[in-house]
């Protein structure tokens, strides 16, 4: 070997050793930066001709496993999701209070129904009588205090969603920036450990937003794809858009997240992603808030329901002037076939005693009103003959009205042995001539409507459905038009036509108690929302959507809509208490100002079973309003439970993974600490190579 290879040898041994001390020293320099990943310089060979002609670093890279990086990035995907799903689910749970503390909302149903109790047993008290619809007020206050606060929370997740959007560009733009600065650094073998670096903490940052592979390009720096292999980053940026709902309601039906790749092609987001915030956002605002608003709107349905079945088998004490139905939501031909049973009206003097009565005997479509047939299209007709002036019976803008003459009262009672009934609700209870609770909107969908039942729609109107797969994803908007055909079974074929409806994704199917229910297709089914309902009932100014309830949204509005009527809270003494004795003798009173019977009635209310629809998630069924309240408070705080042990296992994982990252890229003092005792004296020994060639040539020279 000549000098000169000699000198060569030992200068590239010295410039290597000098770029390994350079990684050393960087590696100790941050040995407490967080996110800092360990570099190593790949030192080779060199040769020529078959021999050794001295060493060089050939690269300087990133000590990384991909292994530990997927995990690591997977795991802090579902972390984020588990966080965030747990955060705003805390948020629901806590607007219940404690479900076993005196002030939380479920403590209240049980307090209503206690304070009716104590009314009934002293029905004369107007202190009592005040505190059971102060108490009843503000139970129905409270739930619509956190119904709207659930779409507050709802309206949070949205929010947050376009945050975490415009992030997820932010980091794919300097993530793809990066890519760039890597590959000229690589293309002239320089140092990119830097940009690496920056480049890991980024992609860090956007697995929390979705979960993601992430794979090295040939040229430098990583391409990004989505689980389900949407590119991202790699050859360009892709962007990500979304437009928030504005105000939110139950019935919001929000806007599609998408992608658009570098090359062009839209794709949904929500289709690409199985963890990550966004998708906890869109778990919580799409599903498990929807789910609690729903089952708090099925319960406080239900205790206005009871009550105001209890309160319309009561009566005032004297009898008011008169009774004003709620809003039906069918012609009154409609509404008044299907009964079964017997009930009588009462018109009685300010003393209680009974001067007119109409005794109505229900079959179906035929009926009798003191012995008098009628049908449903002569019914009021009919019964209004056998008032004779008395009282005047109307049906206007879908409500029933019976009101008294010459100062009376009116009264309603059904027969003790063979009641009335249609779809589980009495004559007076069915129109809602004596409700305690009155609301703005339909709240039960049990209408006791037949498929021969007249729709009151307009041919031609339409609604619009949409419907979202498993992800969350919109698989088509639908739009369906009112058919020329005016029964509900028209209707009912008009939207599970496969053509021109639903019939691709599901049925619409008519219960025996007039109740319509949506069956998916598939495992899992399509979820369905309605996107905009442009029908109208005639009289009664209802939508098909607000008529049977259809898909969630509307259920779920339901929770703020109720109040006690107003002229019983401003006057207690309206307060229904008494029952009518439809037995009493000619001249005596049937109404008794001391009778609490209906109190006791109004506080059994809650005991008595009830037909509960599907809602949030729960099946429903035949159960009594305490009982579902209590299940409901278990079922959210099961979940707010589950919720957090779902998140700490996330983050227990997620911590693990990293750590074991860390772990292996993180600076290791020791092994440094070797590493530059091993290059100091590489340098050292190149620096003796050099003085010892240059002896030689002196040595040479001086021989000359």
């Amino acid at each position: 070997m000549s000098l000169n290879a000699i000198m060569h040898t030992a200068t590239s041994g010295l410039a290597a050793a000098q770029t390994q001390l350079r990684i050393v020293s960087d590696n100790v320099s941050n040995v407490n930066t967080p996110g800092y990943v360990r570099k190593i310089g790949d030192q080779v060979t060199l040769t020529g001709q078959g021999i050794g002609s001295g060493v060089e670093v050939a690269r300087i890279r990133l000590a990384t496993d991909r292994f530990l990086q997927a995990a690591s990035l997977n795991a802090g995907a579902e972390a984020a999701r588990q966080g965030v799903r747990y955060e705003l689910y805390d948020r629901i749970q806590s607007l219940f209070g404690d479900p076993g503390g005196d002030s939380g909302f479920f403590s209240q149903v049980d307090g209503v129904f206690s304070a009716f109790a104590a009314s009934g047993e002293d029905a004369t008290s107007s202190p009592r009588r005040q505190e059971a619809l102060f108490k009843t007020q503000a139970l129905f206050d409270e739930a619509g205090r956190i119904g709207k606060q659930i779409q507050a929370v709802r309206e949070d997740a949205d929010g947050r969603i376009q945050s975490a959007v415009e992030k997820a560009n932010s980091l794919l733009t300097q993530i793809e920036g990066l890519n760039l600065e890597i590959a000229r650094a690589t293309v002239v073998n320089g140092d990119a450990s830097g940009a690496e670096t920056a480049q890991s903490a980024l992609i860090g940052q956007l697995a929390e937003l979705m979960d993601i592979r992430v794979s090295v390009r040939p040229v430098g720096g990583v391409s990004i794809r989505t689980s389900s292999g949407s590119l991202l980053a790699g050859e360009g940026a892709a962007t990500l858009s979304y437009t928030r709902a504005g105000t939110i309601t139950g019935e919001t039906a929000f806007n599609e997240i998408w992608i658009t790749e570098p090359g062009g092609q839209k794709k949904s987001l929500l289709d690409n992603v199985t963890s990550g915030e966004i998708k906890g956002l869109v778990e919580l605002r799409d599903v498990e808030a929807p789910a609690a608003a729903e089952r708090l709107a099925e319960l406080v349905a239900h205790v206005a329901d009871e009550l105001n079945r209890a309160h319309n088998a009561n009566s005032s004490v004297p009898a008011p002037t008169s009774l004003t139905g709620r809003n039906v939501g069918q012609t009154f031909e409609s509404a008044i076939a299907g009964f079964t049973g017997q009930s009588t009206i009462a018109i009685t003097t300010p003393t209680g005693v009974i001067s007119t009565r109409a005794n109505i005997v229900f079959s179906g479509s035929t009926m009798t009103i003191n012995g008098v047939a009628a049908t449903p299209a002569n019914f009021l007709t009919v019964l209004n003959a056998q008032l004779g002036g008395a009282a005047t019976a109307s049906f206007v803008d879908g409500k029933l009205s019976i009101a008294a003459t010459g100062g009376n009262g009116v009264a309603v009672a059904d027969d003790a042995t063979s009641p009335s009934n249609k779809a589980g609700r009495g004559f007076s209870h069915y129109f809602g001539l004596n409700d305690l609770i009155s609301t703005d909107r339909p709240t039960f969908y049990d209408t006791g409507m037949s498929a021969a039942s007249p729709h009151g729609f307009t041919a031609g109107e339409t609604l619009s459905f949409r419907f979202t797969g498993e992800s969350g994803s919109k698989l088509r908007d639908i739009q369906v038009a009112v058919p020329a055909g005016g029964t509900l079974g028209d209707l009912l074929t008009a939207l599970n036509d496969p053509a021109t409806g639903v019939g691709r994704f599901g049925s619409f199917a008519l219960g025996a108690d007039g109740s319509l229910s949506f069956t998916g297709f598939g495992n899992p089914p399509p979820t369905m929302s309605v996107l905009e309902d442009r029908t109208i009932q005639v009289p009664s100014g209802v939508s098909v959507t607000e008529l049977f309830g259809i898909a969630g949204g509307v259920r779920s509005s339901r929770a703020d809509g109720f109040t006690v009527r107003g002229d019983i809270r401003q006057s207690p003494g309206k307060l229904a208490l008494a029952q009518l004795n439809l037995g009493a003798a000619a001249g005596a009173s049937a109404l008794s100002n001391g009778d609490g019977r209906g109190g006791l009635l109004l506080a059994d209310a809650g005991e008595r079973t009830s037909n509960f629809q599907a809602a949030g998630g729960a099946s429903g069924g035949a159960i009594s309003v305490s009982r579902y309240a209590s299940e409901l408070s278990g079922d959210i705080g099961g979940k707010a439970a589950a919720s957090k042990n779902r998140k700490e296992a996330a983050q227990a994982l997620y911590t693990e993974t990293t750590a074991r990252k860390t772990a292996y890229e993180g600076v290791n003092l020791d092994e440094e600490l070797v590493l530059m005792t091993t290059y100091q004296q590489a340098f050292n020994a190149s620096a003796r190579l050099i003085q010892a060639a240059k002896d030689m040539y002196d040595t040479l020279l001086g021989m000359i």
